[in-house]
């Protein structure tokens, strides 16, 4: 394990498709906006992003809006090195409550509640 990365065995298992609804479309957002930094299945690219199927980011430390923030204004890099988050121009207020649905659903499946 390298300094501030988990890596989860069970997320391959939830790799699959969700089935639809709020979650499946956050995925598909989440896909084109936010992969390049935190991941395929938001287990974070080392160098880029922080993995969001990590315990920091549970609903009772990052309430979902922390992640409304984050996205609308960027955020001051404070629990890992990867520098400060940018904004993400293009998203509604909509979008992001779906995106966070997805980011939800992946941390149930792997135990983050």
């Amino acid at each position: 394990m390298q300094s501030g990365w988990i890596h989860l065995s069970t997320l391959s298992e939830f790799a699959g498709p969700l089935q639809e609804g709020n979650a499946a479309i956050g995925q598909r957002i989440f896909e084109n906006a936010c992969v390049e930094c935190h991941g395929t299945n938001a287990v974070g690219n080392e160098g880029a992003g922080p993995p969001l199927i990590h315990v920091i980011y549970e609903p009772s430390h990052h309430a979902d809006e922390a992640f409304q923030r984050a996205v609308a204004n960027g955020v001051r890099s404070h629990h890992w090195q990867f520098g400060d988050m940018q904004p993400v121009a293009g998203l509604t207020r909509g979008d992001v409550a779906m995106v966070i649905a997805y980011i939800r659903e992946i941390q149930r499946a792997n135990g983050i509640n």
